[in-house]
Formats: structure tokens, C-alpha cells, sequence
């Protein structure tokens, strides 16, 4: 009986070659396309979330996130709105709780079907809302600075591509496809 710590024998994966590889390239080992957006989304996370702090409001970037869709897309349902921000439906919940219990949030009953709920922004969500996009403002000028204008709508412009191009493999592939539209706060 083998221990937790004890060796254990590795066989050959099925999709080793038998024969050894050459390495890769010096450029084909530097950081692509996925890599850089991810590092960069994380940066923006980070500088949103000090903004946020730096500017007293009491709110997550999931919850700012879940606020801004909420404000483009409003009446939109529970389970739409944890299959759209990719949250679990129980953390999504969670987040709910607390922007209703700030007031910011309220949920209403579906008008034809009473398992659903919808969510709306209340009077008092709409202030949040605009130091929120404040924020996002700061930090996409951080970000952006140095990119002339034509530069900052060919980089939207690309990512909107590269998101479509994804969006139809996927979907051709039988998977499901992400919506379309923007959802996370900067």
C-alpha cells in the first residue's frame, strides 16, 4: 500500500512522441496573446479595486460588475445575471443580499413566471453607479495612456473581434457560447 508521500511510478503520457522534441524557440516561449490579456485584466483589477477603496465606496468589483449589469440590463433575471458575469448562482445570491441589505439592489418577482426573479437598481443605486464609472474612467486612462485615440478604438475593436472569433469556435464546437455583452467593471 503506498503512503501519501510515498514515489509513485509515472507512466509515459499517450501523447509523448517517443522520439524527444527540439525546444521551442526563444520567441515561441515568450508570452502570447492570452497571457498578456489576462496580466493586463489583472493590473486593471487591482487598480480598480485601490481606486475603489481610495474612493470610500463600500462595494467589491463583483458587486460594481453585478451593478453595472444590472444597470444595462434591467429587469434581467437572477440566472441570467450569474450566467452572464460567470458566478455561481449561490455567490451571486450572496452578492444580492448585500447590495439589498445597502438598498442598492431590489429584486421583483417575474410578471409571467413566479420562479424568477428580476433585478433592478433602486434610486439609491444610481450615485454608486456614477462613482463606479468614475472609477472605470481613471483606471482605463491609466491604462490607455499613450494610446492615441484610433489606437484605443483599434485595441476595442481587435478585442471585440478576438472575443467573436472565440464566441463561433465554441459554438461550433457545441459548447456554450459567452453573451455578447460587456459585463465587468474595470
Amino acid at each position: 500500500m503506498a503512503l501519501p508521500n510515498d514515489a509513485l511510478p509515472i507512466a509515459p503520457a499517450d501523447w509523448l512522441d517517443d522520439e524527444p522534441a527540439e525546444r521551442p524557440s526563444t520567441a515561441a516561449l515568450q508570452p502570447g496573446v492570452g497571457h498578456r490579456l489576462h496580466s493586463v485584466a489583472r493590473l486593471i483589477r487591482r487598480r480598480f479595486e485601490r481606486s475603489v477603496r481610495q474612493a470610500g465606496l463600500p462595494i467589491t468589483r463583483l458587486q460594481a460588475s453585478l451593478m453595472l449589469y444590472v444597470a444595462r440590463n434591467p429587469g434581467v433575471s437572477q440566472t441570467a445575471a450569474a450566467a452572464d458575469l460567470d458566478v455561481e448562482p449561490i455567490a451571486l445570491v450572496r452578492m444580492l443580499d448585500r447590495l439589498a441589505e445597502e438598498g442598492l439592489v431590489e429584486r421583483r418577482a417575474h410578471p409571467t413566471d413566479r420562479r424568477v426573479r428580476t433585478l433592478w437598481l433602486t434610486p439609491l443605486a444610481w450615485p454608486v453607479v456614477d462613482r463606479v464609472l468614475a472609477v472605470n474612467l481613471i483606471v482605463r486612462e491609466e491604462a490607455c495612456a499613450g494610446l492615441t485615440p484610433a489606437a484605443r478604438d483599434m485595441l476595442m475593436g481587435a478585442l471585440d473581434h478576438m472575443k467573436n472569433n472565440l464566441a463561433a469556435a465554441e459554438a461550433a464546437a457545441g459548447e456554450p457560447v459567452e453573451p455578447a455583452r460587456d459585463v465587468v467593471a474595470e
